[in-house]
């Protein structure tokens, strides 16, 4: 079923656009239509409520260009962000970007892209579940910290560069740039004064076992400062995930912490299991655990059967159990995703 290979290429680390319509030999055009419906059922200290939502959740449409040693990727969303725009800045482009690969195995990358790191990837066919593992943590004033490879959040989703190098059984990378709502730098006299450093990532991968992938990496994510004012608490996040294949199961885990300056350090772990019955049938179980703060700590436990309708059109049904320790949430969700 091609949404669950396009998964485990996404989780995986390989590249997603594999499978594409070519229109000609130097373009190629894929994306994906996602929908769902879900019923939330709260109950505990805030409120005793159920919410229910039918909606057309997010459409991608994604250009890949390859001429020669340069490749390009343009990725129009209609993803809605945190400040209810697409794509977060109101253009709707997830992401776009050109890479130059060099005959030694080394590659550079210039312009918008998400994170090299994180289990769970940027886009529906990249996820086993309807939900992603942890719910929303601000740290620092920055949200959803522990979703690292949710581009949509616009957390870890920058401008910048990225130099890659990749050998048979390891694969590095280091990236720098600005979150895209970033101002760089604004000088319109006294304390109103900001800048917005660099970020840096660091990502490696290894695939020399049979059967296993292990990744790692640590970002540094240096929050805008205001002149005049106390120094921001700049964020140091650390990643570590694993896959393994048996037979017809495939485990994954993971581990994320992200370390405030002189302020919260907290952490989150998933582990996720995946059983395929058949080409068509399949089910994931998942359990996840993050801290909100020092004396939170939330857990979610997952069970998402997938079925492949046609090819191209995938279906998930989700139960996931969350007690965040004030509240019992119950989610009950189905998702179609179209992908081409």
């Amino acid at each position: 079923m091609k949404t669950k290979l396009l998964a485990v290429m996404a989780i995986l680390g390989m590249v997603a656009t594999a499978s594409a319509v070519k229109i000609n030999n130097n373009l190629s055009i894929n994306g994906f239509i996602d929908g769902s419906w879900s019923s939330v059922d709260t109950d505990g200290a805030a409120n005793t409520h159920d919410e229910q939502a039918m909606g057309l959740d997010e459409v991608e449409l994604n250009f890949i260009i390859t001429a020669g040693s340069v490749s390009g990727e343009i990725h129009l969303d209609n993803e809605v962000g945190t400040d209810g725009t697409q794509g977060n800045d109101g253009n709707g482009i997830e992401q776009a970007h050109f890479t130059y690969s060099f005959a030694n195995g080394l590659t550079a990358q210039v312009g918008r892209f998400g994170s090299a790191l994180g289990l769970e990837r940027e886009d529906p066919a990249g996820l086993y579940t309807f939900s992603r593992a942890y719910d929303s943590v601000t740290v620092g004033g920055n949200d959803d910290v522990f979703n690292i490879g949710n581009i949509d959040s616009n957390e870890y989703r920058m401008d910048g560069f990225r130099l890659g190098y990749n050998l048979d059984t390891v694969s590095f990378s280091v990236a720098a740039g600005n979150p895209t709502e970033a101002v760089e730098e604004s000088n319109n006299g006294g304390a109103a004064a900001t800048e917005d450093n660099l970020d840096y990532e660091f990502a490696v991968s290894f695939n020399g076992l049979e059967n296993l992938t292990l990744g790692a990496g640590i970002i540094q994510i240096n929050n805008e400062e205001t002149v005049g004012a106390a120094l921001p608490q700049d964020i140091t996040v650390t990643n570590f995930t694993a896959g393994y294949t048996i037979n017809k199961i495939l485990l994954l885990a993971e581990y994320v912490n992200a370390d405030e300056d002189n302020g919260d350090d907290l952490s989150a772990y998933s582990i996720l299991a995946d059983y395929d019955f058949n080409d068509k049938f399949g089910i994931a179980v998942r359990y996840s655990e993050w801290e909100e703060s020092a004396t939170v700590e939330n857990e979610k436990l997952t069970i998402a059967p997938n079925y492949a309708i046609t090819s191209s059109l995938g279906a998930i049904l989700e139960y996931s159990a969350t007690d965040d320790g004030d509240n019992d949430q119950d989610l009950l969700a189905l998702e179609l995703t179209y992908t081409f």
